[in-house]
């Protein structure tokens, strides 16, 4: 039997409500001092940053953000979503883009987990701190956790035979997904369509749990699909402001109005989440309770986090498998 994932929900938004556990409401006025998951012992942290690489302004605000709330969540590592380092790849460039921002975190050694972005270079790959080893693609495991980074810049059959095998010898309660193009999101340039038909039905036949995507410069938790929790967060430097659309079939919560990361706790059956805006705001949080079974989530709402603009740029089409540059 595949793991399937339950989904609780406490969200910003009044009215918004979740069927299989006891909703808590929020309000704008939240605070950086908010701080939404348990600290259990021995539970598996991380942070979850994506299109982080400008080593501008707004970066490194959102770095000491997350700083902030590292000194209360003490995480023991970062996956990183794609788009690491954008323009040149200099030394200099790591100081400036990477290593600079989140000085504090690695002075604490926080550990950085990259999957590779259209705007990376893909000699990244053997820039050690991102531990990706010298390779595009690669697997670990925290805990009863099992990551899978995967390379969506070019899914060629060999990664796709990669993955199905370490999925099927993984043995993890959790299997976790993570890579740069979404394939679902509700952004004006849309989901990466043909990378969803390459994997979706993957992740479906060897039960992985949930995926995170960076690409769109927002934050978004999807409504599941085929028992998988999806999520965008690639806003932790760059902004699309406004290019999402909650309550549209597709996108539960939906937050484009600043800079963005998330913070993950997982313990047994049960993962904690919670996004945060750049000025220390909490935008969405929940708990994804894990169980067996072939039966997908369920889970109801009435209104979104936040509301859809009431202009969006026009629809681009689907990008295919390799996705072509953009921002």
């Amino acid at each position: 039997m595949n793991p399937r994932t339950s989904i609780a929900l406490a969200v910003l938004a009044a009215g918004w409500s979740a069927p299989l556990a006891a909703q808590t409401r929020t309000t704008a006025t939240t605070t950086s001092s908010t701080l939404a998951l348990p600290l259990r012992a021995n539970s598996v942290r991380f942070a979850v940053i994506g299109d982080a690489g400008t080593g501008d302004k707004v970066q490194n605000e959102t770095a000491r953000q997350i700083f902030n709330y590292y000194k209360r969540f003490p995480f023991t590592f970062a996956i990183m979503l794609g788009d690491n380092i954008y323009g040149a790849s200099r030394p200099q460039d790591f100081a400036k883009k990477f290593e600079q921002p989140y000085k504090l975190l690695l002075d604490a050694k926080v550990e950085f987990d990259a999957a590779l972005g259209n705007h990376d270079d893909p000699n990244q790959k053997f820039y050690k701190p991102f531990n990706l080893g010298g390779n595009r693609y690669r697997t670990f495991k925290k805990g009863n956790v099992r990551f899978f980074v995967l390379d969506s810049n070019y899914m060629d059959p060999e990664q796709v035979e990669w993955l199905e095998k370490e999925l099927a010898a993984s043995g993890s309660d959790w299997k976790i997904a993570y890579f740069h193009h979404p394939l679902y999101t509700s952004a004006s340039r849309g989901p990466e369509v043909e990378l969803r038909t390459i994997l979706e039905p993957v992740f479906v036949k060897y039960g992985v749990d949930v995926v995170f995507n960076g690409h769109e410069h927002i934050y978004e938790r999807i409504v599941p699909q085929k028992g998988i929790q999806y999520f965008v967060a690639g806003g932790a430097a760059k902004l699309r402001s406004g290019d999402t659309r909650p309550g549209k079939g597709i996108t539960d919560v939906g937050f484009a109005s600043d800079r963005s990361f998330m913070l993950v706790e997982i313990t047994g059956d049960e993962m904690f989440f919670q996004a945060i805006s750049r000025t220390g705001a909490m935008v969405d949080r929940g708990t994804i309770r894990r169980r067996i079974g072939t039966t997908p989530p369920k889970v109801t709402g009435v209104k979104p986090a936040v509301k859809p603009p009431t202009k969006l740029p026009a629809k681009k089409p689907a990008a295919t498998a390799a996705p072509k540059p953009g921002s």
